[in-house]
Formats: structure tokens, C-alpha cells, sequence
């Protein structure tokens, strides 16, 4: 594995961290006064400006307007995008549109491409994801009870989906639903593309996440599928294969959220630092850099960070060029071992801060808030902790006695 970056990708990350903190930075004061949907306008023209600067889409093949990026090159990239809330929607790489653009590429049909996959690729239109069910446990998409079934060339879809990110105001939705209860569970569902404009689907409302409701994309909307009728030609992939079209998202996915998470380790640590360095807490002139507790804690947050980053970029490496077969161990491990750093760096940050943490003049206190979530989300830290542990002990059974091997690769 090589630890060098590519002078051309480093050249990409120094233009993007020059963006966010010319372009992007001054614009987050607004951001928490504002909401989303009167951003836009704003939006828009720093959008335009990635476009002319050749970094639009970095996950995104050429073919479809985007870099073309490996896998850890857009992880750095990510990482630099990690540092503003705003980062990634402004670089074209937002969720839930970068995996729903990954699934479209891979297992959408030709007009299906045209219609969908274009548009999203360019930025011209918005999309939504809606698997969780607020009746089933998120953890376990192999539990959900939506259904779509057939009636002659279209299907019917029923079903109550929460926690859809940017229900509002999108064009489309990916949604997964039950065709076969009876099949096995890995082939239970599949996943369907339906318009937002279907007299069908009907969006509840915004979700308040710890006191905020979000505007547009920066939502988590409720949603209904009432007999949603939608032809069989919006059927996404082959019936029954929406689990293996879920794993092929979540995958890379994963890479991406970690890298932003890292984003925003770096960004908290640094603020850390700075407010440890200037803050003056005894009459002769000693700062909390001066403070012995303070040291041990910036010592342990670096290699920790240290530790997540590595532990991503290998799975990334491995992905890149083993296969996400190979590197199932550790997209599951750094799914929450990089979620809980996040937290632990964020949670200093705010406390080295004191009350100023606590209020919206840093971004401190939007990361707590929002970040919380990145231990439940894409499965909580204990269903991931549980399906490694019993898989590596399983594989542990299968290895030669008296023959050593490791156990991490």
C-alpha cells in the first residue's frame, strides 16, 4: 500500500480546502440563521463555480461529468469536504444523491440513465433515498414490511418510510420495498424509482432532529407510499435484488461518511488546539495549552485520528484494489470505530470551548448535534460490532490448528 499522495491529488485537495475556507466558511453563519431552501440561490452560483474549476462530482466517472476519482483519492477529497457542513452538496458528492447515482450507474436501464441518472449526475435535479420504516428496526433492512406489488404492467406500493434525507423538495425517490415475503430474506425486496410528483407518494413532513427541522435537502423528511402506482420499467434492477443493490450502495458509501467524519475530526481538533492555545486562564498568563490534562487529551485525540484515518484509507486501498469482498471486515469496523472518534473529537472540542462551544458562534455546536447520528445511521455501532465479532470468530474456527496467522489483515 502506498502511503504518498499523487502530486495531482494533492493538488485537488489543496484547490478544495482553498474553496471551503475562501468560499464556503463565511457563508455558514447564514447557514444556521437561514434556512436550506433560502440558501439556494447562493448555492447555486458556488456550485457553478466547482463546475469551472473542473471539481465537480470527484466520486463521479468521466462519462457522467464528474473527476473520476479512485476510491481513496476521493476519500482525501472527501475529507477536505468533511470540514463544512456544506462541502459536500456544493462539490456534487452529497448523500443520499452520490449513492443513488452509484446504483443508477450500475443497475439502471437505459432510459432509466437518461431520465434519472443524468440529471442527478449534473446537479439539475434532487433525490432521496426512503428505506427506514418507522415501524421496523432500521438495522435490519431484511425486516421491512413496504410493499410493491404487481398489477399487470405496473406495481403498487405501499408503505411508511422516515428518516428519508431530502425528501423535500426532491425530484425522485429510490425506494426499497418487499415483492416476494415468502422468498428467502436476502431476496425479499427490490427497489423502485418513483417520482416525487406521484399522486402515491406523500411527504408527511420534516422530522425535528434535537430541536432543529431542516429545510430541502437538509431534511429528514416522513413519507407515505399510498397506492402508488408506478410502471414496472421503474423498477430498479432485476425483482428481488434490492438487498444486493442496498449492499453495493453502503459499501463505498461507508468510505465516503468516514472520510467526512475525518473532515470533521480535523476541523474540531483544530479548533481545539487554537482555542487551547489563546485561551488565557490565570492572572501570570498560562493558557489551557499550558495545563498538563489538556496535553494528555491532545495527545490522545491525535492518535486516535491518526488511527481512524489509516484504518480508512487500507479499506479504501483494499476496495480499490481487492474487491469490497476482501475489505468486509473493515468497512464494517470503521463504520463505528471512526464514528465514535468523531464523537469523542467533537465532545473535547465543545468542553476545551466551555460555553462558547455551546453556542452557535462555532460550528461545534452543530456538529454535536448533527453528528450524533453517524453511530445509528447505516446500522448502529452495536448491530456492526456483532456481525464482525461473530464473523471473524467463525473464521477463526476455520484456520489450521498450531498454524499462526493473523487475524487483522
Amino acid at each position: 500500500m502506498e502511503f504518498e499522495i499523487s502530486q495531482s491529488t494533492q493538488t485537488i485537495i489543496d484547490m478544495v480546502h482553498n474553496f471551503i475556507k475562501r468560499e464556503v466558511l463565511p457563508l455558514e453563519p447564514s447557514f444556521f440563521r437561514k434556512s436550506f431552501y433560502e440558501l439556494l440561490p447562493q448555492l447555486k452560483i458556488l456550485r457553478d463555480k466547482v463546475k469551472q474549476m473542473g471539481l465537480w462530482g470527484p466520486q463521479l466517472p468521466k462519462e457522467l461529468g464528474g473527476m473520476g476519482l479512485s476510491l481513496i483519492d476521493h476519500g482525501l477529497v472527501s475529507e477536505a469536504l468533511g470540514w463544512s457542513p456544506l462541502g459536500h452538496y456544493l462539490f456534487g458528492c452529497q448523500a443520499p444523491d452520490a449513492g443513488n447515482i452509484e446504483i443508477l450507474h450500475l443497475f439502471g436501464s437505459d432510459e432509466q440513465k437518461q431520465k434519472y441518472l443524468q440529471p442527478l449526475a449534473a446537479g439539475e435535479i434532487r433525490s432521496c433515498f426512503a428505506m427506514t420504516e418507522v415501524n421496523t428496526a432500521g438495522s435490519n433492512p431484511l425486516l421491512l414490511e413496504s410493499t410493491a406489488v404487481k398489477d399487470g404492467d405496473d406495481y403498487i406500493l405501499n408503505g411508511h418510510k422516515w428518516y428519508t434525507t431530502g425528501a423535500e423538495g426532491a425530484n425522485f425517490s429510490i425506494a426499497m420495498m418487499v415483492t416476494n415475503p415468502k422468498a428467502s430474506p436476502a431476496l425479499r425486496t427490490s427497489m423502485f424509482i418513483v417520482p416525487c410528483d406521484n399522486p402515491g407518494f406523500q411527504f408527511i413532513r420534516n422530522i425535528q432532529i434535537m430541536g432543529e427541522t431542516g429545510t430541502d435537502y437538509h431534511s429528514h423528511g416522513e413519507v407515505m407510499f399510498q397506492s402508488c402506482r408506478i410502471p414496472k420499467q421503474n423498477l430498479l434492477g432485476r425483482e428481488g435484488h434490492g438487498f444486493r443493490i442496498a449492499q453495493e450502495r453502503l459499501g463505498p458509501g461507508r468510505i465516503h461518511h468516514c472520510m467526512r467524519w475525518l473532515g470533521i475530526c480535523q476541523r474540531s481538533f483544530s479548533l481545539l488546539c487554537e482555542r487551547a492555545n489563546d485561551r488565557v486562564i490565570t492572572l501570570d498568563g498560562k493558557t489551557l495549552a499550558d495545563n498538563e490534562v489538556v496535553q494528555h487529551k491532545v495527545a490522545e485525540l491525535y492518535a486516535e485520528i491518526q488511527s481512524a484515518r489509516l484504518s480508512v484509507l487500507h479499506a479504501a486501498w483494499q476496495i480499490d484494489n481487492q474487491g469490497s469482498a476482501k475489505a468486509h471486515n473493515n468497512i464494517a469496523a470503521i463504520k463505528f470505530s471512526v464514528a465514535n472518534t468523531m464523537q469523542k473529537v467533537i465532545d473535547a472540542a465543545l468542553q476545551i470551548h466551555g460555553g462558547l462551544g455551546m453556542s452557535d458562534d462555532t460550528i461545534l455546536a452543530y456538529f454535536y448535534r448533527h453528528e450524533r447520528a453517524a453511530r445509528i445511521y447505516d446500522g448502529a455501532d452495536e448491530v456492526h460490532k456483532s456481525s464482525l465479532g461473530k464473523r471473524i470468530l467463525k473464521s477463526m474456527k476455520k484456520r489450521e490448528n498450531g498454524n499462526p496467522q493473523n487475524v487483522v489483515d
